[in-house]
């Protein structure tokens, strides 16, 4: 074997041994990040309702008290709303709490620049920070405690019933509110297809989870293909029929 045979053969095992070792390590912890946890909203929780996914009310939508305000860099520009996370409170036995809970992704914590991002400005990017309606808070730390360390993951959303359609707008402007969304929680990409225009059209996310399309869709039952952020597709054909009025809340099929 020459020299330049040898060196080939000894930066492929090299590569082959830093690919596994990243690999081990990368899947080692079972797919636990690290990040922080604040509340707010009240012990009632009040405080949280509405929020920037625009889910309003979140007991009336399913989503309870078990819920989330994400900062910048989880949240995405709303793209993870309605996403299921698994947090538990670790390093810290003065304030922790046995256990997990489950929580769902329905607002933004806002970054303040005017405080540095370890003395208040827990929501500043790149931080991945939670902060929990207050009764979710309570289940993993105690209230003294303010802020604590999380592990954190991404887990499946369990949801009862349907994905749910609340249709507002307008005659020329249909904005589509979608809730209750399980299995990935959040939404990638929407369409809809009148059963007088028959053809798929893409809707374009307006804020939050709320989804708009520009065509006049009345008189008309309409179907949704929702795309989850895992990729999969759910079709739910004439959930909407033809005689609907904007504000009404339709229920579909589910992942």
């Amino acid at each position: 074997m020459n020299l330049t045979e040898y060196v080939h053969i000894l930066i492929i095992s090299l590569c082959t041994f830093n690919f596994c070792f990243q690999r081990i390590n990368s899947y080692d912890n079972g797919g636990w990040e690290r990040g922080h946890a604040t509340f707010y909203g009240g012990t009632d929780a009040s405080g949280t309702m509405g929020g920037a996914c625009g889910y309003g009310n979140l007991n009336r939508q399913g989503y309870g008290l078990q819920t989330a305000a994400l900062s910048t860099a989880l949240f995405q520009s709303g793209q993870r709303c309605g996403a299921c996370f698994e947090l538990r409170c670790e390093d810290d036995d003065q304030w922790c709490l046995p256990g997990s809970i489950i929580v769902s992704a329905t607002n933004v914590c806002p970054p303040n620049f005017a405080l540095a991002n370890d003395n208040g400005g827990w929501c500043n990017p790149p931080l991945q920070h939670f902060d929990l309606a207050q009764p979710a808070f309570l289940q993993i730390a105690q209230y003294r405690a303010g802020i604590v360390p999380v592990a954190f993951r991404r887990v499946p959303c369990k949801r009862s019933g349907g994905i749910r359609f609340t249709i507002n707008g307008n005659s020329y402007f249909d904005l589509v509110l979608i809730t209750n969304v399980g299995g990935a929680g959040d939404v990638k990409a929407v369409a809809l297809k009148g059963s007088k225009t028959n053809q798929w059209q893409s809707m374009s996310r307006n804020w939050g989870q709320n989804w708009q399309s520009n065509t006049y869709l009345r008189g008309q039952s309409l179907s949704f293909q929702v795309t989850a952020g895992d990729g999969r597709s759910v079709v739910s054909y004439d959930v909407v029929p033809e005689d609907w009025q904007f504000g009404q809340t339709f229920e579909g099929g589910q992942f």
